[in-house]
């Protein structure tokens, strides 16, 4: 008898590990597994920044042939399970990686993407191995994307904006140089620079104030509290039908121009009429146009015309500071940062 019970616990015991668990994490995507391994798998680092994306996804099409690589550090040569990660943003889609064993040290993963995006713009799959986590963004395309420049548009003041599609976005393809909201009202215009820091309402100015030669090239400078609509009135600095981007919409367009470390190079400008010398790597393929309008900063400091280009974003970091991207001369990168929200910095508006 006691054997013939040792031998049902074992069984039971061996039914119990075979079976499929799914556990959900933390963003709210499921991973499931679906095979035996040991729970001692480690890795060191996860590298989801670099994902290699082969293949392409659309809205409303089934994904085929579509994989994401990345690679991991501190590899514990430990055996891991089937992973399936569900995506969130644009919903539809799972990034499955077959169970397999890890190396010694350096390897990659390659997760496989399947299932219909709903939508176009960024899928997000938060995946999860050996204790360490992090994101893989695959930008979905829009079923019939458009290309190239699109409409002129005008602002309250009859400006004229040449625009251009890249990917799901229209973008205006010059600097904004309004000095109204859409809605006819005057945005002051203040030069005293004590008043400028102390300011908290929606105001612009001219780089080095007077210049107004600036504007033509550059456009002009806003504090931020003239992009955010909860601290200028609930106006709009940009033509109607338009906004300024968030923090989230500008990174949908440097993801879709393959990443932050390329993507300023997609953005610029070519050559050396509004850049000075060398602007590298600037290939302007995405006519977007990017220009270094520079900035005002503390104490009436103005710098950076002909190097930097800054522009806002309306999402704030914190009380006193707003997100923006960057672009600058001396290389192909964008960057991802965030200021004092009276500083002056150059707007481009998105379409709705």
């Amino acid at each position: 008898m006691k054997q013939l019970l040792i031998a049902i616990v074992l069984t039971s015991a061996l039914f119990s590990c075979k079976k499929e668990t799914t556990t959900p994490n933390n963003s709210g995507n499921n991973t499931t597994d679906t095979t035996k391994t040991t729970n001692d798998v480690a890795i060191s680092g996860l590298d989801c920044a670099g994902v290699k994306i082969e293949g392409t996804l659309t809205k409303d099409k089934v994904a085929s042939n579509v994989t994401a690589t990345l690679s991991y550090t501190g590899g514990n040569g430990k055996t891991y399970l089937t992973k399936s990660h569900t995506s969130s943003g644009v919903t539809g889609l799972s990034a499955t990686l077959l169970a397999g064993t890890l190396a010694n040290g350096v390897g990659t993963l390659v997760y496989t993407i399947s299932g219909t995006p709903t939508t176009a713009g960024t899928a997000n799959f938060a995946i999860a191995l050996g204790g360490k986590s992090c994101t893989i963004k695959i930008v979905v395309d829009d079923e019939n994307p458009k290309s190239g420049y699109g409409p002129n548009i005008k602002d309250a003041e009859g400006n004229t904006y040449k625009t251009v599609f890249i990917g799901t976005q229209q973008w205006m393809a010059e600097n904004l140089k309004v000095s109204k909201y859409s809605d006819g009202t005057t945005i002051p215009n203040i030069t005293d620079n004590t008043q400028w820091e102390n300011n908290n309402t929606g105001a612009w100015c001219y780089y080095k104030n007077a210049d107004e030669s600036n504007n033509t090239k550059y456009g002009k400078l806003y504090n931020w509290y003239a992009v955010s609509p909860t601290t200028n009135g609930n106006k709009n600095v940009c033509p109607t039908g338009w906004h300024v981007p968030t923090d989230a919409e500008w990174t949908v367009l440097t993801d879709y121009l393959g990443g932050l470390s390329v993507a300023g190079g997609k953005l610029k400008e070519v050559g050396t009429t509004n850049w000075n010398s060398p602007n590298n790597d600037a290939t302007n393929t995405s006519l977007f146009t990017g220009l270094p309008g520079g900035a005002l900063i503390n104490n009436g400091i103005y710098g950076a015309i002909g190097n930097l280009g800054f522009l806002w974003s309306s999402t704030e970091s914190g009380p006193t500071n707003a997100w923006y991207l960057g672009l600058e001369g001396s290389g192909g990168n964008a960057y991802r940062s965030s200021d004092v929200k009276y500083y002056g910095f150059s707007v481009r508006c998105l379409r709705d």
